[in-house]
């Protein structure tokens, strides 16, 4: 029996907002305190440069995830492959809450929190393409943009869950106790958390589209690079200003704020609230883009993010909470511009058989220079200038590429996700 497009929709957010809060917790804990239990000989930031490093190995690792995801995604079907990535993504955040520290093992304890960060990031490098794609192919056409970006809100519901528990951490306990052993709590409760999204998405039916499609006969990634090869660069693209702009926004601006002399819940706090209202908005811009397009909208939040960024720093500087606050929370709405419309411009691109290879790989190799870069580029660029501008104009020009390649691609809205895309 069909399962309803709600039903799909609540197991497709709950899990890649487990996903995403296991994916940011790395994050977060990479900018707090993996610098200093996992690479204490280093100075504070060659220290944090370090621990971004071992964050950007999960983004090394999303490419191939999505590739033997996909591959397998559009051979045997979405449902079963959104349980192995959950799966994976769990046991491998519950293992890094277990690890020991630099001081109890040396030189393995950080090759071991690299080793699971890689299985982090291939399983949500197959997760994030079956997760769209199963709300995209359940969905109707009409309002395929406001159904496709529920999944999107699990980014920033999973970012507000990670900071939330870490928020709580830091302001009931000292920083000594945090660096003990507090820190391992947010890990380890990913392990109940994980056993909820499992029970949630065993309930749901395989997606329709995918079960009436006839197979392909060349390989999926054959199909995608001979038919779509124009459609995985526009979706590169397309993803540089809003990855680059979202870990800039959320995940270096940590590091950044404890150069200026703030403390830690002053900027959680002011990322919690901004990921609240992210979280809420997502949805709004993919309804609107049901109204009016994808290419507009997403077009109005890589201009807005990139002109953003010049006021963002500044308004960091001040110490300020409430000008903290307004500052991640207008570089997040232009974000969600981009990415609340991003799950169902990239499925209307690909046909079915090919879709969940398509998308993983568009959306995945862009990750490696985007997101994954994104933290470590801005510390250093903080190294060598000392200055936020540098780092404003990174974004600008990345948000150049996206206004380029999404002006680029045909509007999709409204496409019959059965037809068998082509070119």
């Amino acid at each position: 029996m069909a399962t309803s497009i709600k039903k799909i929709v609540g197991a497709s957010l709950i899990g890649t907002t487990i996903e995403w809060y296991d994916f940011f917790l790395y994050g977060s804990a990479a900018a707090l305190v993996f610098n200093q239990l996992f690479f204490p000989e280093s100075d504070p930031l060659t220290g944090t440069l370090l621990a971004f490093l071992t964050y950007a190995v999960g983004f090394v690792a999303r490419p191939l995830g999505g590739l033997v995801f996909g591959h397998f995604g559009d051979r045997v079907g979405r449902k079963t492959l959104l349980v192995v990535s959950l799966l994976m993504m769990g046991v491998a955040t519950f293992l890094i809450g277990c690890l020991p520290t630099y001081t109890g093992i040396g030189a393995a304890a950080p090759l071991l929190l690299t080793g699971l960060r890689l299985v982090q990031g291939f399983a949500l490098g197959g997760e994030w393409g079956g997760a769209v794609l199963i709300v995209s192919e359940h969905g109707d056409a009409k309002r395929r943009g406001f159904w496709a970006s529920w999944p999107q809100a699990g980014a920033p519901g999973g970012n507000l869950l990670a900071t939330g528990v870490l928020a709580a951490l830091a302001a009931f306990q000292s920083d000594e106790a945090f660096l003990a052993w507090g820190w391992r709590v947010p890990f380890l409760l990913s392990g109940v958390l994980v056993l909820i999204g499992l029970w949630i998405r065993l309930t749901i039916t395989e997606s329709p589209v995918f079960q009436q499609a006839a197979p392909e006969k060349a390989p999926p990634i054959v199909g995608v690079l001979r038919h779509h090869w124009r459609d995985v660069i526009i979706a590169i693209g397309a993803r540089m200003a809003e990855n680059i702009s979202f870990y800039l926004i959320t995940v270096f601006v940590i590091t950044y704020a404890k150069t200026t002399g703030l403390d830690n819940s002053t900027v959680l706090g002011a990322v919690l609230i901004a990921s609240a209202i992210h979280f809420v908005t997502i949805p709004l811009w993919g309804a609107l883009s049901d109204r009016f397009g994808r290419r507009p909208i997403y077009l109005a939040g890589a201009a807005g993010v990139g002109l953003w960024i010049f006021a963002f720093f500044p308004l960091i500087d001040t110490g300020n909470f409430l000008a903290i606050t307004l500052a991640v929370t207008v570089g997040l709405l232009f974000h969600g511009m981009m990415y609340g419309p991003q799950a169902a411009f990239f499925s209307e691109l690909f046909g079915t058989r090919m879709r969940y290879t398509g998308v993983s790989i568009g959306a995945q190799l862009s990750a490696i220079v985007a997101g994954a870069l994104a933290p470590i580029i801005a510390v250093q660029l903080l190294r060598e200038f000392g200055s936020s501008l540098p780092i404003s104009a990174y974004l600008a020009l990345a948000s150049a590429l996206t206004l380029a390649a999404v002006y680029a691609a045909k509007e999709t809205q409204g496409r019959d996700l059965a037809e068998r895309i082509r070119a």
